[in-house]
């Protein structure tokens, strides 16, 4: 049997190249020790990151009763959400495309004795 907690943050305000530098540094990672990483990391994104992990965390022991301490990030990944677009004016008639990025972060924490 396949015992995998996901959680998953949408529409986050952040990149998804943003969010995907300091998911690269937690991957693999036993899930408190990535907590305890994200805890001191300056970025933005280190943030919803810890709090999805989190997530996952609850949603494991409380639906498929694993204990905290096997548990260990199995997948993590952040994909691209809608991008909101609008223009500023410029000089001579033209205008300057803005582009609002944001991303969905999924992450999925297994127990470590599962291969």
């Amino acid at each position: 049997m396949d015992f995998e907690a996901r959680a998953v943050l949408k529409y986050t305000g952040l990149s998804a190249h943003k969010v995907r530098l300091i998911i690269n540094q937690v991957r693999g990672m036993n899930a408190d020790e990535a907590l305890a990483r994200l805890k001191f990391m300056p970025q933005a994104a280190a943030r919803p990151v810890g709090k999805v992990i989190r997530s996952a965390i609850a949603n494991a022991e409380e639906n498929l009763e694993l204990s905290r301490e096997d548990l260990y990030i199995s997948k993590i990944f952040a994909d691209e959400a809608p991008s909101r677009r609008w223009r500023r004016f410029g000089a001579r008639g033209r205008f300057k495309p803005i582009i609002r990025r944001a991303s969905h972060i999924t992450v999925v924490v297994s127990p470590r004795g599962e291969a």
